[in-house]
């Protein structure tokens, strides 16, 4: 046999074998998020799990041990054994964004793997974001800490610029990828959309970490891309219609939100805490008539200006 296709098969098969333990170690966690249960119980769990997603997720007690210590080792869950009720449990559980959004990717991943002959019942949002391909260049210039260079264009204006950037983070919002980080030609702190960088070059120049910025705590206090600026977060309390407030229960605005007050009318006021920036005042306005700020007076005012010169233009 041609040992190329010897290699290749062993290739796959390894590839192959290792979607199925990451497929498996998620159907386990999700059985004992649900509740305890018994090494059998999960081992049902799996075989019906394998008809559905035609995979083969059917293993032994020695490899179930292992996949336990690569689901604490790989998304921080730690899962025990209770003797006297005979069942495992989760004992820690981080839920931290990576390990959640990494369940997501495989999720999907998963719904994709499964016979073509499904296309006719998915439907994926046409919108792609563009500047995926930046992701892992930017993401190891970030990691061994290498200036960057890049051409960038704004989408007001045609003239192209060539940046010389220092990337801290990448950020994710509405499915586009951001990097900030500080920008050596303007000396300031800045955010730039992968969508509109091209012709990346990975430099060698080191440069040190900054010591007067976290870059994931900068974004804590905002909504979106756009940063504080040097302002301080306010309360904000927003009342929502019943429908609406629905919506903003089970995907909060931000991770300060707070439930208040639910009305028998089924309107719902929240308060949250974060510097009322452009992004903000953005996802305010595209709530319409189902939304409406009740304090800072400030931001209700500019709502309210917004919404009268929205409507003048139709005049």
């Amino acid at each position: 046999m041609n040992p190329d296709v010897c290699g290749t098969n062993f290739d796959k098969a390894k590839k192959m074998s290792k979607q199925e333990s990451l497929a498996r170690h998620r159907i386990i966690i999700q059985k004992l998020r649900t509740r305890a249960a018994s090494f059998e119980e999960i081992l049902d769990k799996l075989e019906s799990e394998s008809e559905l997603l035609e995979m083969n997720f059917e293993i032994s007690k020695r490899t179930f041990q292992r996949d336990l210590k690569e689901i604490e080792t790989l998304y921080g869950i730690e899962i025990k054994f209770n003797r006297s009720q005979k069942v495992y449990f989760i004992s820690e559980d981080s839920h931290d964004e990576y390990s959640e959004r990494m369940f997501e990717a495989l999720d999907i991943f998963q719904v994709l793997n499964l016979n073509q002959s499904l296309s006719d019942f998915i439907q994926f949002d046409t919108r792609k974001p563009e500047g995926t391909e930046h992701l892992s260049g930017l993401l190891y210039a970030i990691q061994n800490r290498f200036q960057v260079q890049f051409r960038y264009q704004k989408f007001w204006s045609d003239e192209v610029e060539v940046r010389t950037f220092e990337p801290y983070l990448l950020k994710e919002f509405r499915k586009r990828w951001y990097v900030f980080g500080f920008d050596l030609d303007k000396k300031e702190f800045r955010t730039f959309g992968l969508d509109r960088l091209f012709a990346l070059n990975i430099t060698q120049i080191k440069f040190q970490f900054p010591q007067k910025i976290n870059p994931k705590e900068h974004f804590r206090d905002c909504f979106g891309i756009v940063g504080p600026n040097d302002e301080k977060p306010v309360e904000i309390r927003l009342k929502f219609t019943h429908n609406q407030g629905n919506y903003i229960r089970t995907m909060p605005l931000h991770h300060s939100q707070q439930i208040l007050e639910e009305k028998k009318q089924g309107e719902m006021i929240v308060q949250l805490k974060l510097v009322p920036t452009y992004d903000f005042v953005m996802e305010i306005l595209s709530h319409g008539e189902m939304a409406q700020v009740i304090q800072p007076k400030k931001l209700a005012d500019e709502i309210q200006n917004r919404f009268a010169k929205a409507l003048k233009s139709y005049e």
